[in-house]
């Protein structure tokens, strides 16, 4: 399995690499330039401006400005924000913990609501919960995430005042675990909200599959009880193909941050890359866009190497994964 996982690492590279060049080229190509704000601005000179051009590397043709930038990533280095005037990996590591903790309590949050729904549904298939459960579901595969945003902070922080509307702690109050919480509240409901939706759909129909093989049969005709049939032998089997699913939403809760974090006034990653996409601090906007490719290849991986610990006959061959 080692060998397998480096092996996908090593094939991964290539991907990244491509990702990063049209990446790059993509925003170039986007209208403006990190010079745009100081285009009309009368107090700054010409020979300023270009001078900003110049230290930026703006100057330069795309390639070496793309070499520059892939080399200093090789060695971990992200660059100099435009914006801010500072290291690109200074200024992620003091959003990391901000959006590490609402992605995580998000993602375990769905979890928790999505598996125990959807194993429900499938076993009380076509009851008044499993109809009750699935309109539910669409509505809130339907619902933009921003709007759902909006609307929980207008009717539970505006018009209730049950929990804060924005922010990660209360302004000028000391550090308490439930006060973060209470802050956190809306913005991990509102990640959450449509992944649960979803995931509630696939958990069902693939227990409902398993529920119907002939091996869930005969163990509860050997007697054992509904709860250790459900648990030992449909869940595990059941969730082998939500593996890839939830490995591959990783991503979706990082990116989902980004309006949510906006919304919400978190300062983390999300926030921060809202900021540069705007005001076009490439460093910026590279480096989030570079984390964010990172985890789509790194939940792939994830999710490959978790099959042999739920099915032992999942085994790693050199050139590919054999059952």
């Amino acid at each position: 399995m080692a060998r397998y996982a480096l092996r996908r690492l090593l094939n991964a590279i290539p991907i990244l690499i491509g990702i990063t060049i049209i990446s790059f080229a993509i925003i170039h190509m986007a209208p403006g330039s990190p010079l745009s704000q100081y285009i009309d601005d009368p107090t700054i000179k010409a020979v300023d401006k270009e001078n900003m051009i110049k230290s930026y590397g703006l100057d330069q043709p795309l390639y070496i400005q793309y070499w520059k930038w892939i080399s200093g990533l090789a060695v971990g280095d992200f660059g100099t924000s435009f914006l801010k005037n500072q290291p690109v990996s200074e200024l992620l590591w003091d959003r990391l913990p901000n959006t590490l903790l609402l992605t995580v309590t998000s993602f375990l949050l769905a979890i928790a609501i999505a598996v125990p729904l959807g194993i429900l549904c499938a076993v009380k298939v076509n009851s008044r919960l499993d109809q009750i459960v699935s309109a539910i579901t669409f509505v809130g595969i339907s619902i933009p995430g921003f709007w759902l945003g909006l609307l929980l902070m207008m009717f539970f922080a505006v018009r209730l005042g049950w929990v804060p509307s924005g922010g990660l702690q209360t302004i000028n109050a000391p550090f308490s675990l439930s006060d973060r919480a209470l802050h956190l509240v809306l913005p991990v409901f509102t990640i959450a909200c449509s992944e649960v939706a979803v995931w509630i759909r696939y958990v069902r129909s693939s227990m409902l599959e398993v529920i119907n093989q002939d091996y869930m049969r005969t163990a509860k005709a050997k007697g054992l009880r509904d709860g250790r049939i459900l648990s030992f032998h449909g869940l595990r089997n059941a969730m082998i193909p939500l593996i890839t699913l939830f490995g591959l939403s990783l991503p979706h809760f990082f990116a989902g941050s980004v309006i949510v974090e906006t919304i919400f006034s978190i300062p983390g990653m999300g926030r921060l890359f809202t900021e540069a996409a705007f005001q076009r601090d490439y460093p910026v906007i590279f480096a989030v866009t570079t984390l964010v490719a990172f985890l789509y290849v790194l939940g792939s991986i994830l999710a490959d190497l978790s099959y042999a610990l739920l099915d032992p006959r999942v085994s790693y061959s050199k050139n590919e994964a054999k059952v």
